[in-house]
């Protein structure tokens, strides 16, 4: 067996209740715990899920929202508002909605949503439903009544989100993967919470597409880019940091490009708040408003360029010009005319599937993805209150046939140090996420935002971090002969990692 390092000495010991079990164990792991938290992580690393080298890179892309151009929690806020407005006066939505605000620790990004039965849920990499998770409204969905409904915890394929997490075919699931999707969630939540208060029979098919409408609608009629553009202070953070990286990658002679979906007033204010208004001169191509994941597969739609003023002009475009501004096209046209192809160029954004996807399965391009909330996450690991819970837990597995109910007790708990209803962006438990899973699929490497970027000198490698497969063992070669002090005082002949 590989017991944890106090294992034999509780069994010695006779430790039958569990009471005493647990006040003697975590008495025990406190000078475990300070050398774990000796340990902690750096939120500002970048880590790898494939081997890539800096050295090989040529071109950086970037999408511009999330990846660029980072926002306060005032934009969730003022999203969540409009759309909220626009189902009572568009839509003929109850007053009554107009009590409720946004909740910014409701959602997290991932999560699925089943518009049949109106509850959004945690769904791990093998489909299975995270009970615990299960929100119908603003209230989590008893486990009985979970299994009840679904026959189990398990989501068979045929019934999950198509390839780019979309409700669509007869599908009955949405996964919300863009950071844009925190409000919409959490005005599905409201919506569906107000009408079950008030006994209001409802299609929940009905609420999803209009709530989805709504959304859309501050999008695309650009509600929210004109309020941006009129205080880009309240809503703009992390500028300097972008702009570091863009300098640094300049000077080193690299060339780079923008591919966004967003429209180029709106680009350009922000690009300006964060870069200054010669921002333009650092970018080789800039694409605006491109239609990803559409750009990446369709071939019809040529590039048109746009004037500083907006204007579209109709010329046929022969080669993409460094300070010009070029609308749609595709990525085919784009390998074309610039010859940038395969593993020399390095494209960074935050959506999985929108952004990154493709680009790996088809077209070669390394990728990174960028995950705000990761910075937070590891935060709460690195602290010492989370570190003696998950050293606790991970210690009670090991001993899960005398402890099966105390473990249980403990795992809901450490859910709670990340969001309080749905828990960690990249677990569930021992499992990670469907998200998580994505990601580890789609993205070469991760990491917070591009300012990691300035940790790394740009001739570094990558190499993903190498983790015991099931059936191998957990002990490192350099370990297994060594003879270790034990915390509580005994010595033991292996290094346990627990």
């Amino acid at each position: 067996e590989t017991g944890c390092w106090f294992y034999m000495s509780l069994i010695t010991e006779g430790l039958a209740s569990c009471s005493t079990f647990r006040t003697s164990s975590e008495a025990a792991l406190s000078p475990r715990t300070k050398l774990i938290s000796g340990n902690s992580v750096n939120p500002d690393t970048i880590f790898a899920n494939n081997e890539m080298s800096l050295r090989d890179i040529e071109i950086y892309g970037f999408d511009y929202d999330y990846t660029l151009a980072f926002y306060s929690r005032h934009l969730h806020t003022l999203i969540f508002n409009i759309a909220r407005d626009i189902l009572i006066t568009k839509h003929r939505y109850p007053e009554g909605l107009r009590k409720y605000e946004y909740i910014p620790d409701f959602a997290v990004r991932g999560l699925h949503y089943d518009v049949q039965k109106a509850l959004l849920m945690k769904i791990d990499a093998f489909h299975y439903i995270q009970l615990g998770t299960v929100y119908r409204g603003l209230h989590p969905v008893p486990d009985e009544e979970v299994i009840a409904m679904y026959e189990g915890c398990h989501i068979p394929l045929e019934i999950m989100s198509d390839f780019y997490g979309k409700s669509s075919h007869g599908l009955s699931m949405k996964q919300f993967m863009d950071i844009f999707s925190l409000p919409e969630m959490t005005l599905l939540s409201c919506v569906n919470d107000f009408f079950m208060k008030h006994n209001i029979d409802y299609e929940p098919v009905h609420l999803y597409k209009d709530v989805k409408e709504a959304i859309r609608d501050v999008h695309v009629k650009g509600i929210m880019y004109r309020a941006v553009e009129a205080d880009i202070e309240k809503y703009i953070c992390y500028g300097e940091q972008s702009h570091a990286v863009l300098k640094k990658l300049s000077a080193l002679g690299k060339k780079m490009f923008l591919i966004t979906n967003s429209p180029f007033d709106f680009v350009n204010r922000g690009m300006s708040y964060i870069v200054g208004e010669d921002w333009r001169d650092l970018f080789d191509v800039v694409i605006v408003q491109a239609d990803k994941p559409g750009f990446f597969n369709d071939r019809r739609k040529p590039f048109r360029r746009v004037t500083d003023k907006g204007a579209l002009l109709w010329d046929r475009i022969h080669r993409l010009d460094k300070g010009q501004i070029y609308k749609q096209g595709n990525l085919y046209e784009f390998l074309r005319l610039t010859g940038w192809r395969g593993s020399k160029v390095l494209y960074f954004g935050d959506h999985i599937y929108s952004d990154l996807a493709d680009l790996t399965l088809k077209h070669g391009w390394r990728t990174g993805a960028i995950i705000p909330e990761l910075r937070k996450e590891i935060k709460i690991m690195n602290t010492e209150e989370y570190v003696q819970m998950m050293t606790w837990l991970q210690a009670l597995s090991g001993l899960i046939e005398q402890m099966y109910t105390e473990t249980r007790h403990r795992r809901p708990q450490t859910k709670n140090f990340f969001n309080a209803q749905f828990g960690s962006l990249f677990r569930t438990y021992h499992n990670p996420t469907y998200f998580s899973r994505r990601l580890s699929r789609f993205a070469d490497i991760y990491m917070a935002s591009i300012s990691c970027l300035l940790n790394y000198d740009l001739q570094h490698t990558f190499f993903p971090r190498r983790t015991p497969l099931q059936h191998e063992s957990p002990f490192w070669p350099e370990h297994t002969d060594e003879k270790c002090e034990c915390f509580s005082g005994q010595k033991i002949e292996h290094l346990c990692y627990i």
